[in-house]
């Protein structure tokens, strides 16, 4: 018998026993009293979030790594691993000193060179740290606790540039090229990840780093002292859904990043389990291209599927409920100080099937095979793609899906070749909103070709503007540059989209002192009952 969600909402299953045995779940090593949260976060595949933008990166990342400052829950920016720090009178020299106690979980120290070459490795990737990196004259360790960033011209923003980074990694895993994935995973952060108990595909686990010494500030975002109130933290890969509920349910683990919306119901009425919503901004769905490959090299199809996805009916097919979710036509988000509506005149209540058919006529579209990357383990994205695929069909577009886990996803968007080596035409993703409106740390706002994020736009005139947001003062400014960034982009189109979501995670209510932070999940703070 095979059990529907539609069928489980119907039967209201309590302990989830017939959907899975949990027997793998249980026999995740746990030693005896200890305080072990078990939490669902998807597939982890990637392990360096300098190799890639994935959020499974970015969490892992949180555990194990530190970093030299963080954003509190109003995006100000707070030292973190740094003690103590100056800037020169002219603006153009800034000072940084470690605070102590700094230690790798191999033992040894934290020093300035380890700072210094993880700053640089990752200012290769990150839009802030380009920025950086193209203003500054030197930076050097002056000893070993302590560096200096020395700039050619003043750079205001630039302990905003460090709220998307660096995680500092020793100085010899941060020498690694960036197109080389660092696997060693030894950090300074709050957490260790356990090597002997990891299990590629099904779980990773992390230790307490009972060395780790956090600041005396309470917790805000990412600001603050990192607390860790359990000793271990064991990331679950449950791919089904139904499952990960079940499993939930049953008490063989204690949170669901993302529960299926069609059974919010089911856990709303579990006296265990409670939704919440940790990141209140919300997120942005959108449709990526690929700019260097056929069909959406040519800026005619990029256009026709601007005006070919209904909104309201994607958005419908990935979150069910509207009181989830809203249109979108700004890139920069709904709700963010400069978001507006500058050349958003394509928006038009269902779509427009018949422009969109049109303008790929005139793009010379001649049945390209278009290769759409469907996460199947993430089912709103995997709806929303499925869709996706119907429409282009309709209108005469070879579409044709391509079904893999959200990890195969990420290892294949990074693929620049053809669809017939492997490459990818679309593929659906999430941004956090509040990133968007803070523009020099989000990735998917870069035009610079093959050095920016996945799908490779480029566009000379966009980077020009999208610079000079640095050294603009006031936000009247920002909001009057922001409206010529966007007309260059809606003209251009390296995406389309889907509109706005904030959807809750899923959690027993043993569960308590998450940390709302956009995209990812810290695990300190959080106690278990």
């Amino acid at each position: 018998m095979v059990i529907s969600r539609r069928n489980l909402l119907k039967m209201g299953v309590a302990a989830g026993a017939a959907l899975s045995d949990f027997s793998i779940l249980r026999a995740q090593s746990v030693p005896d009293g200890a305080r072990a949260v078990r939490m669902v976060l998807g597939n982890l595949s990637v392990f360096d979030p300098v190799f890639s933008t994935d959020e499974g990166a970015y969490s892992h990342a949180l555990a194990i790594y530190d970093t030299l400052f963080g954003t509190d829950s109003k995006f100000a920016p707070h030292p973190q691993m740094v003690g103590k720090w100056g800037v020169s009178d002219n603006k153009k020299t800034y000072t940084f000193e470690l605070r102590d106690g700094l230690r790798w979980h191999d033992g040894t120290s934290v020093t300035a060179a380890d700072c210094v070459a993880s700053i640089r490795r990752w200012g290769q990737v990150d839009p802030g740290g380009q920025l950086l990196l193209s203003r500054a004259n030197d930076i050097s360790k002056k000893d070993d606790k302590t560096f200096k960033i020395t700039l050619k011209e003043p750079l205001g923003v630039l302990l905003t540039v460090f709220d998307t980074g660096p995680f500092i990694m020793r100085e010899k895993d941060a020498n690694l090229p960036t197109t080389e994935q660092v696997t060693a995973n030894i950090g300074s952060g709050p957490f260790k990840f356990n090597h002997a108990l990891a299990k590629p595909g099904a779980s990773f686990t992390y230790d307490r780093n009972e060395h780790y010494a956090p600041r005396n500030e309470a917790p805000d975002r990412l600001a603050g002292g990192k607390i860790v109130k359990v000793d271990r933290v064991i990331w679950q890969n449950i791919s089904d859904q139904q499952t990960a509920v079940g499993a939930l349910q049953a008490g063989e683990v204690d949170f669901l990043s993302t529960p299926p919306v069609d059974l919010f119901a089911l856990i709303q009425n579990d006296p265990n389990l409670e939704l919440q919503v940790l990141d209140k901004t919300g997120q942005d769905m959108l449709v990526r291209m690929n700019c260097l490959q056929k069909p959406f090299d040519n800026v005619k199809a990029r256009q026709a599927m601007l005006h070919l996805v209904d909104q309201e009916a994607m958005l419908r097919a990935a979150f069910g409920d509207p009181k989830y979710f809203r249109t979108v036509t700004s890139m920069f988000g709904n709700e963010t100080l400069v978001s507006n509506d500058e050349n958003t005149g394509w928006f038009r209540k269902g779509g427009n099937a018949v422009k969109a058919q049109q303008l790929f006529k005139e793009a010379g579209y001649a049945g390209e095979k278009v290769v759409i990357l469907q996460p199947t383990d993430w089912a709103e994205a995997s709806n929303a793609s499925q869709l996706l695929a119907a429409t282009l069909r309709k209108i005469g577009v070879n579409a044709e899906l391509a079904p893999s886990d959200w990890g195969g996803v990420v290892a294949r968007r990074a693929k620049k070749d053809a669809v017939e080596n492997g490459g990818w035409s679309v593929f659906i993703t999430t941004i956090p909103e509040a990133f968007r409106g803070g523009v020099m740390g989000d990735n998917t706002l870069l035009m610079n070709g093959n050095k920016g994020w996945f799908g490779w736009p480029q566009n000379e005139e966009y980077e020009a503007l999208r610079v000079k947001w640095a050294d603009v003062e006031t936000l009247e400014q920002r909001k009057a540059l922001a409206r010529k960034m966007q007309r260059i982009w809606w003209d251009y189109v390296p995406e389309v989209l889907v509109g706005q979501q904030v959807v809750p995670i899923a959690r027993r209510k043993s569960l308590t002192g998450l940390i709302g932070v956009p995209a990812c999940f810290p695990f300190w703070n959080m106690q278990k009952a």
